[in-house]
C-alpha cells in the first residue's frame, strides 16, 4: 500500500496544485467584498502550503502560480478577469505568489528533514536491536532471524530467507559499498533499481563466510536510498559477527 501511495503522491500533488487554489478562491469569491484582499491572500497561501505538504516544490510552486492567477480572476476587480487595476491588489499578488513560492519550498524542506530524521531513528534502532540481542547472549539463529525480519522492512522486501553455506548461482550482490551488482567473470553490472529473481547479502564472521541473506525484492522498483542500504550490509555483518562468536561451522 505504500508503495502504491508512493508512486502516485506526486501525480496527486500536481493535480492538487492546479484545483486546490482554485477551488478556494471559488468559494472565497462570493464573500469577496467583505473581506479584505490581504485575508483572501493568506487563505490562499494556506491553500498552497498544504500541497507543498503533501508533494514536492514542484506542485508547491504550481500551486503558488494558481493561487496568484485565481486571486487575480475571482477577487480583484474587475472580477473574471485577469487583470488587476487597483496597485493594492496588484501587491498583494505579486506579494502572494513570492510568499507562495517561498512557503512552499521550506515546507517540503521540512518534510524532507522530518523523513530523513525518521528514517534515520528506524535505521538506529535495527542496528542497536541486533547488538542489544547478541550481548544479552541470543542464540546466532536468533540474531539472524532478527536481520531477516529486519531487512524485510528497511529495504522494502517481498519477502527474505537465509542460506546457510551455499553459493549457488550467480545472483546479483549487495555489496559492502551499499551497490548492486552481478559478476559475469570480468563484466560487472550496476543495478539502480531490483533486478528479476533474488539477490544476495552475503553474511561474513572473523573472516570467515557463513552464509547468505537471499533478497526477494519487487523487481523494477528503485533500489532504497544508500543509507537504509548500508544499514541492511552492517546488519548482515552483525549476523556474521554473532555466527562467528558461537563457533558456528562456517564455509571456505
Amino acid at each position: 500500500m505504500s508503495g502504491y501511495w508512493f508512486r502516485l503522491r506526486d501525480p496527486i500533488a500536481l493535480i492538487a496544485g492546479l484545483l486546490a487554489p482554485f477551488l478556494v478562491a471559488l468559494v472565497l469569491a462570493p464573500f469577496r467584498t467583505d473581506v479584505s484582499s490581504t485575508n483572501t491572500a493568506l487563505i490562499l497561501v494556506v491553500a498552497v502550503v498544504a500541497v507543498a505538504a503533501l508533494g514536492s516544490r514542484t506542485a508547491g510552486a504550481l500551486a503558488a502560480l494558481s493561487a496568484a492567477a485565481w486571486f487575480d480572476f475571482f477577487l480583484t476587480e474587475p472580477y473574471q478577469r485577469f487583470a488587476i487595476t487597483d496597485r493594492d491588489d496588484v501587491e498583494t499578488a505579486v506579494l502572494l505568489l513570492v510568499v507562495g513560492l517561498i512557503v512552499s519550498r521550506l515546507s517540503v524542506r521540512a518534510r524532507r528533514l522530518r523523513a530523513v530524521v525518521v528514517t534515520g531513528t528506524a535505521h538506529l534502532s535495527s542496528l542497536r536491536g541486533t547488538a542489544r540481542l547478541a550481548e544479552d547472549g541470543g542464540s546466532p539463529e536468533g540474531v539472524v532471524e532478527y536481520v531477516r525480519r529486519a531487512l524485510v522492512g528497511l529495504l522494502g522486501l517481498r519477502a527474505c530467507r537465509f542460506e546457510y553455506g551455499t553459493l549457488m548461482g550467480n545472483l546479483p550482490r549487495l555489496e559492502h559499498g551499499g551497490d548492486l551488482w552481478l559478476r559475469h567473470g570480468t563484466r560487472i553490472t550496476a543495478y539502480a533499481d531490483w533486478p528479476e529473481g533474488q539477490t544476495e547479502l552475503r553474511v561474513v564472521g572473523g573472516g570467515h563466510y557463513y552464509g547468505r541473506f537471499l533478497l526477494d525484492p519487487h523487481p523494477g522498483r528503485p533500489l532504497p536510498s544508500e543509507e537504509a542500504r548500508l544499514v541492511a550490509v552492517a546488519l548482515a555483518a552483525q549476523a556474521g559477527a554473532a555466527l562467528d562468536s558461537a563457533g558456528l561451522r562456517h564455509q571456505g
